[in-house]
């Protein structure tokens, strides 16, 4: 999982094995874009709170982004993943992962968020030219990485050099 963990820091084509599932690769990239995201510090209620990772409609993931996340912390922030329906307060999330059965109500889920701070990840087709932050693609069998930046600055949240470098960037 280290090695995993590595691979998905450095690396926006993370290729899917025999050994490591999609979701794996995909949950090891979501708590590694908390590692490369600087939120304004109005975004935590305390500096001890914790970085809370949403995931909203049905979820791909299983356990397996929990074990991902399990025991790590950023920063003195330990890290807890949220299930939430749609209808639910969004907003409460450092991260929400936006699944793809949320596809029809992409433009009331990204509505929701306008004015907080919440980097959103999915992987719906053309989450990016949407409006979405960062956008998972499957191609080959592997993850790629699109990132809109002008979402995420307008979200208030900076987005290291390091991954915008090797992300493609989608411009609106």
């Amino acid at each position: 999982m280290a090695c995993l963990s590595l691979a998905g820091a450095w690396a926006v084509a993370a290729d899917i094995g025999p050994a490591v599932s999609e979701y794996q690769v995909k949950a090891t990239f979501i708590y590694n874009f908390t590692k490369f995201t600087d939120w304004p510090s109005n975004a935590f209620a305390s500096p001890n709170a914790p970085i809370v990772i949403g995931i909203v409609g049905d979820d791909p993931f299983g356990q397996t982004i929990d074990d991902v996340v399990r025991g790590e912390a950023l920063g003195g922030r330990p890290f807890v993943v949220k299930r939430l329906r749609a209808g639910e307060d969004l907003r409460n999330c450092h991260l929400l992962f936006i699944s793809r059965s949320e596809k029809d109500r992409l433009p009331s889920v990204l509505s929701q968020l306008t004015g907080s701070s919440v980097l959103t990840v999915s992987e719906i087709n053309g989450f990016a030219e949407r409006g979405g932050m960062v956008n998972l693609t499957l191609a080959n069998k592997s993850v790629k990485v699109e990132i809109n930046q002008a979402a995420a600055e307008q979200a208030g949240l900076q987005i290291s050099a390091k991954l915008l470098k090797l992300a493609r960037l989608v411009r609106l």
